[in-house]
Formats: C-alpha cells, sequence, structure tokens
C-alpha cells in the first residue's frame, strides 16, 4: 500500500539531489495550504507571503547565475521545483506567482551585459523587484511578428507606444519586459527583423493597467496594457537592437516543459484528493471507490499523469544535456496540460454534487489547471508542430 501512495503523491526514482529539491521545496509550499489558496481565489489578493517565502528560500534565483546570487541550476532542477509548487493546493495561482522568475529573465541572463545583469538580477532573486511581461498583442495573438507596439529612437533611448494583452502580474509589478519592434513590419526585411526587448521600470504615468476578470488563478492577475509615450532608458535595452524575436526563442522550450509540470502537478493533486473521497465516500453501504465505475477512471488518469510526467522529463534532460528538445517540449505541454485538465475534470465528477462545493477544493483545481491548455501556446499549434517537425509533412500555415 505504502509504494501505491507514493506512486501516486509523485515520481520516483529521482536522484538524491533532484529529491533534496523537491523535499526543499516542499518544506516552503506546505506553509500555505488550502484554507490560504481559496482565500485567496476568494479575494483576488496576489499571495505575496507565499512568493516572499518561496524567494526567503532561495527559489526564486534556481536558474540564475550563481554570481547574481542564483543556484544556477538546470531545467531538470526548475521542473521539480514548479512540480512541487503546483502540487499542493495552490494550484496556478502559485505556480504562475513564481513561474516567470525562472526562464522570463533568460533573455538577460543571456544577451544582458554584465552591467544589468549586476543591476537587475540579484533584486529578481531576491522578490525585491517584480517583473511582467508585455509580449502578446490583441491584433498578434501567438504571431509575435505581427506586433505594432513600437519603440521610436529618440536621444538617450526611446519612446514607445503601444498595447499589450494577457500582461500577468501588471498589478504588483515594478518593472516591464516589453518585446517592441524597433522596425514596422511593413519595412522590415524579415517579419523575425527588427523586434527588441526591454526591460525597465513599469512607470503607471504613462502605462494604464487594466484587469481582466477571468475564470480562475484570480491571485495572479492578468491585464490590458495600455502604453502611452514611456520613456525607456537606452541602457534598459537588452541585447542588439532589432534582434528581439531570435532572444525570445532561448526561454520557449524551457517554459514548455515547466508548464507541463504544473499541469501535471495539479492534476495530480486533483487525484489525491478524489481517490481520499472515494476510499471514505459509503453509497448503499459500501465506499463508492470499490465501484468500478469510480476505479476506472481514476486508474486511467494515473496513467495519463505518469506518461505526461515522463515525457515531460525526457524533455527536460535532453535541454539540460544541449541537445534539440522542441518536439519533447511541446509534446510535454501538450500531454501535460490534458492529463492534468482530465484527472481535475475527474475528480469533480467522483465528488459528485460536492466537487461543485468550494470546500472540497477540487472545483478550483479543474478552473486553474485549464488554463495550461490554452497557454502559451495552443494545442493546435503544437499539432501542426509536429507534424511538420516530426512527421515531416507540409507546413500547414
Amino acid at each position: 500500500m505504502a509504494a501505491q501512495t507514493q506512486s501516486q503523491t509523485g515520481p520516483t526514482g529521482e536522484s538524491e539531489h533532484l529529491a533534496a529539491i523537491r523535499e526543499g521545496v516542499r518544506a516552503t509550499v506546505t506553509r500555505f495550504g488550502d484554507d490560504y489558496w481559496l482565500a485567496r481565489d476568494e479575494d483576488g489578493e496576489f499571495p505575496h507571503a507565499f512568493h516572499q517565502a518561496m524567494a526567503e528560500g532561495g527559489w526564486l534565483g534556481i536558474t540564475m547565475p550563481e554570481a547574481y546570487g542564483g543556484a544556477g541550476l538546470g531545467v531538470a532542477e526548475a521542473a521539480v521545483m514548479m512540480h512541487e509548487v503546483a502540487s499542493h493546493g495552490g494550484g496556478m495561482a502559485a505556480a504562475s506567482s513564481v513561474h516567470v522568475n525562472l526562464f522570463g529573465p533568460h533573455p538577460i541572463v543571456i544577451h544582458g551585459t554584465e552591467a544589468q545583469k549586476a543591476r537587475w538580477l540579484p533584486r529578481l532573486i531576491a522578490g525585491e523587484d517584480r517583473c511582467c511581461f508585455g509580449f502578446t498583442e490583441p491584433d498578434a495573438g501567438l504571431n509575435s511578428t505581427a506586433i505594432k507596439t513600437f519603440a521610436q529612437k529618440v536621444p538617450g533611448g526611446y519612446v514607445v507606444t503601444g498595447q499589450k494583452v494577457w500582461t500577468s502580474t501588471a498589478q504588483v509589478a515594478n518593472k516591464i519586459m516589453l518585446l517592441t519592434r524597433t522596425t514596422r513590419l511593413e519595412d522590415a526585411r524579415k517579419s523575425t527583423d527588427g523586434i527588441t526587448i526591454f526591460y525597465t521600470d513599469l512607470d503607471r504615468t504613462k502605462v494604464e493597467v487594466r484587469r481582466i476578470p477571468k475564470m480562475g488563478r484570480k491571485a495572479v492577475d492578468s491585464n490590458a496594457v495600455f502604453i502611452d509615450g514611456l520613456f525607456v532608458p537606452e541602457e534598459d535595452r537588452v541585447g542588439e537592437e532589432g534582434r528581439g524575436f531570435s532572444y525570445i526563442l532561448d526561454s520557449l522550450n524551457p517554459e514548455r516543459i515547466l508548464i507541463a509540470m504544473e499541469a501535471i502537478g495539479i492534476g495530480q493533486d486533483a487525484l489525491r484528493r478524489a481517490i481520499q473521497y472515494a476510499r471514505e465516500r459509503v453509497v448503499f453501504g459500501r465506499p463508492i471507490g470499490q465501484n468500478q465505475a469510480i476505479q476506472h477512471p481514476l486508474a486511467e488518469r494515473w496513467m495519463y499523469l505518469e506518461s505526461a510526467h515522463l515525457m515531460a522529463t525526457r524533455a527536460a534532460q535532453l535541454y539540460d544535456s544541449g541537445y534539440p528538445c522542441g518536439a519533447e517540449a511541446n509534446s510535454a505541454k501538450f500531454l501535460g496540460a490534458r492529463a492534468g485538465h482530465d484527472a481535475c475534470l475527474q475528480a469533480v465528477m467522483t465528488h459528485g454534487g460536492y466537487g461543485y462545493a468550494k470546500e472540497y477544493h477540487v472545483e478550483r483545481l479543474l478552473r486553474e489547471v485549464l488554463i495550461t491548455r490554452i497557454a502559451p501556446i495552443t494545442e493546435q499549434l503544437i499539432l501542426s508542430f509536429v507534424a511538420e517537425k516530426v512527421l515531416d509533412l507540409p507546413k500547414s500555415y
């Protein structure tokens, strides 16, 4: 029985190194129970106490260079961390509050100057600065080359005007990473040329932030952002002007792997709750978990979660070893999100009417996990990518 419980609560066979990271993260995460996350779901407040605890534990800098106060570890370690963060009731509210610190600032780590890294990274690692990411635009969606936010060169820097949408944590952030055009699309030699990244102060006299009411993850705000004449000093430009599109590619595969692990963690959390309820709930004189109609869907959800976890682990290993992992990372995101969502849905169904009640938390986990099927890339684009890059079929878009 003990072996069964262990496999239900998380992956087995990890190295001592990864197991130590998991235990360390768990010690912090489990200080914040269901009541804390239910309250954040009700009031929509950013989980400041949780974020600060993760910073104090040194977890916000797990992938950052050691020279700036980070741990200098890889995607495999970050994946274990985010799996654990998502596995204890906080769902995407917990995961998203720290996720952006891991590979969101990656362009700074790879392409920033030493002065920029010394100025920015220690404050991110310590939780003193909070950064939002202004990448997505209303009319561009996943087609990042079609963005219209424009940075006009002026003496000493740039003046930025434009609009972003689905910008997470902009309500509490004091910094923003901006994806802009410095050459308009119609004037660029290639659609991927002329895109520039900036990391700068979120000056609210020039930037209006409007919160978007949404289905789940209420505690981590999503926003429409309107930028009107924001001055950005030249020293806040990351890398070379016009090469920003290639810079954001550096973090795409790690992001997909982490999202997969978060969805899997939420699904395993929901599955644990469903199993416990199935053992304890007695109807017609027997626990409902004795009925195959309850057993079989839960068993199937466990299989899919474990399979998705193996794919995500494989993708992380490939990335950290320097091998191509686009197919594996995208597949992990697809499979992890599907498996996590299906497990949460089955948990609600297992609880019956009580699954609809907030006190059992599974309805909240279902609302939290759904976003992983939508963002940061759709299932349809993943399928198109695999069809083209793996199956060698003609590009469909």
